[in-house]
């Protein structure tokens, strides 16, 4: 064999060796090349696609439309506070009255397929409003408000649905995580079914709106905007943690969220009765100061005082005593009176609650069954707080006290000591308003009174003759 066959042989493999490399090398870029584009190489369905594509079936786009009256008061020119339009309204049926028609929207989740109720924010909706909910499938229902919770902003809704609608089952938010991943779903600016991602910030924030405080809220930090409130904030796995609320005016980037634990004992009470009934315990608290604490030795110098403990209650069946320091409800210690109030809002009426309690320098533990507050005694909290005894207004009362108002409840008979008496309001005096609440008969006067029981100060709405007073009352 000569050298040049040997030569040229040798130049023909290496040849070959070059094609194989480069053959596969151009091979290794059309797979690299042709993969992404045909969507093999990654696994695009991630857990949060999962998750909105179970769930989004159950968000749905609450709008409401309602009409306003707007009249003109003789003092409307002067920028009085909204507080005092219901004044205006009772006292003045003069002036110009136009009516204007509003509309809201936001979102809100099913969480019953079967009995067609929608969890919402209370801020959402309007009590006289026309409700129309939209499904993801665009079928509409009109909506029956079943109750309103304003100091949760909570909402519950009924729809006539024939068939089962798609649900989503409320989580735990007790074991909720700063950092994990949290999914917003939503309508926010009209944009329906509205996805955002993004991390918990924080837990147990409390927010303040223009009229009220919120407490025991989840931050986030994605935004909520106006037509996302009532829309569910999810997990990475898609479970019901939270309601998500636009009631921070000011927040730009961040949001909010109500914990969907605090939200099932209220939408429990909603759907039963129709309002939330506070726990009733019977307990009456007072802060617990320094000196007190350190002569007492109580560890760690924090609880609360029990002041007093109410004639057959919870308390007193459970063992409460005058001078008892409250250290802890369940697990959660209680520095404070307001802490002591706000926890306390977490149980349900019936629900049994632990207490620490710090009694004779010794650390004991009772258990209290809560029970809904009785009515019946309302008008004994009224004479107690208040230093009033009341009567429905009849021709009979009308008459001898001369009395103009349309509605409320007339004063018979005051407590001579009461601060009411002090300031001058005598039996004949009518009572309109307590805090918020309209005063029309017997029965919405002692829900009121029951509602605000723990309040130190009222205000009340009085009227004699053509005249209105509104006066802020210290109560014991």
């Amino acid at each position: 064999m000569n050298a040049k066959f040997l030569v040229c042989h040798k130049v023909s493999l290496q040849s070959n060796r070059l094609l194989t490399v480069v053959s596969g090398a151009l091979l290794l870029i059309l797979v690299l090349g042709v993969i992404p584009a045909t969507g093999l190489a990654y696994n695009r369905e991630t857990a949060v696609v999962k998750a909105v594509r179970t769930t989004s079936p159950a968000v749905v786009n609450i709008s409401s439309e309602y009409e306003v009256r707007q009249r003109t008061h003789p003092f409307g020119g002067f920028g009085l506070h909204p507080f005092f339009d219901s004044f205006f309204d009772d006292f003045f049926d003069s002036g110009i009255e136009r009516r204007a028609k509003r509309a809201s929207l936001g979102s809100g989740v099913i969480i019953d397929g079967q009995r067609g109720f929608i969890l919402t924010n209370a801020h959402v909706i309007v009590s006289t409003a026309t409700i129309t909910v939209s499904l993801q499938d665009e079928r509409e229902f009109e909506a029956q408000i079943v109750g309103v919770d304003p100091d949760s902003d909570l909402a519950v809704l009924r729809i006539p649905a024939v068939e089962p609608l798609p649900a989503i089952a409320m989580g735990d938010s007790r074991d909720i995580m700063i950092g994990e991943t949290v999914i917003a779903i939503g309508n926010p600016f009209g944009f329906s079914h509205t996805v955002t991602t993004g991390i918990v910030s924080a837990v147990n924030r409390s927010v303040r709106s223009e009229d009220r405080l919120f407490q025991d809220f989840i931050q986030l930090d994605a935004s909520i905007n106006p037509g996302n409130s009532g829309g569910p904030l999810l997990n990475i796995n898609g479970e019901l943690i939270g309601i998500n609320t636009a009631i921070y005016a000011k927040a730009q980037g961040i949001g909010f969220a109500i914990p969907i634990n605090k939200a099932k004992r209220i939408v429990n009470d909603l759907i039963r009765y129709g309002e939330v009934i506070p726990a009733w315990i019977g307990a009456v608290i007072q802060e617990l100061d320094a000196d007190l604490a350190a002569y007492l030795k109580v560890p760690g110098a924090r609880g609360v005082l029990v002041r007093m403990v109410e004639t057959n209650s919870p308390a007193q069946d459970a063992g409460l005593k005058e001078g008892d320091i409250i250290l802890a409800l369940g697990d959660r210690p209680v520095p404070s009176r307001q802490e002591y109030e706000k926890l306390v809002k977490n149980y349900a009426a019936g629900e049994t609650l632990t207490m620490k309690l710090w009694r004779n320098a010794k650390r004991l533990t009772v258990k209290v069954a809560t029970q809904v507050f009785p009515e019946e005694r309302a008008l004994e909290l009224a004479w107690q707080r208040l230093g009033v005894m009341v009567a429905e207004i009849d021709r009979r009362l009308r008459q001898e006290y001369r009395i103009e108002a349309r509605d409320g409840l007339v004063i018979t008979k005051l407590d001579p000591q009461s601060y009411l008496t002090q300031i001058g309001v005598v039996p004949g005096d009518v009572i309109r308003r307590i805090a918020d609440d309209a005063v029309t008969n017997i029965t919405t006067f002692k829900k009121a009174i029951v509602k605000y029981r723990k309040e130190s100060s009222l205000v009340l709405l009085i009227q004699r003759g053509f005249h209105g007073y509104y006066i802020a009352v210290k109560t014991p």
